[in-house]
């Protein structure tokens, strides 16, 4: 599940900054006329400013699970568990993560393709078809998946098992102070009973 729930909000934080930026583009062309006929100088500081606060807010909650997930899951469930969750991300994260970058590179390509025309059943179509527009629906999708979610696995993957391997020794060793002390308790309630009878 985590690296479905990861990938999901790194789409998400992709959607929400693209937004953020057409919003003040939108807003440059409205407010500062002459920009498209080069007579005066667009506020390039400020798409500047919304791409870059949006690459370190929108991936705090990620940053969030991949650090949080393998401390949680281990001082909870123990050392077993934790070793199944970093194979469960690992094999899923690394299938998400080839298949996201091939599918997004796939539908970036198709929608470039029809700059030089594609034949289609024996009729080749251009820019502005109706299958260059289906391509650009599809490129919409792509482009977070081959330069955000997809190479973001990787980073999921080793994240996890760092964090993992730093803190191994003091889950077996509360795991085992656990287990060591507990049979000694139990003696210590039946030890009594029996000098009683």
């Amino acid at each position: 599940m985590i690296p479905y729930l990861f990938s999901s909000l790194a789409i998400a934080a992709v959607g929400r900054a693209a937004m953020d930026m057409v919003n003040e583009v939108r807003r440059q062309f409205r407010e500062i006329p002459g920009i498209m006929e080069y007579k005066a100088q667009p506020e390039y500081e400020k798409c500047v400013a919304i791409s870059t606060k949006a690459s370190l807010r929108e991936m705090i909650a990620p940053g969030a699970i991949a650090l949080l997930t393998p401390v949680i899951i281990g001082f909870t469930f123990g050392p077993e568990v934790l070793g199944g969750t970093l194979a469960g991300i690992t094999v899923s994260g690394v299938l998400m993560g080839i298949f996201q970058s091939n599918a997004g590179g796939a539908w970036d390509n198709a929608k470039k393709s029809f700059e030089k025309g594609v034949d289609i059943n024996g009729e080749m179509h251009y820019k502005k078809s109706d299958p260059h527009k289906a391509s650009v629906t599809g490129d919409t999708v792509g482009d977070p998946f081959k330069d955000t979610s997809g190479p973001s696995m990787n980073i999921l993957i080793k994240l996890s098992s760092i964090v993992a391997l730093i803190i191994a020794p003091h889950i077996s060793t509360v795991k085992h102070t656990a287990a060591a002390t507990t049979p000694k308790m139990e003696i210590e309630k039946v030890v009594p009973a029996v000098e009683q009878k």
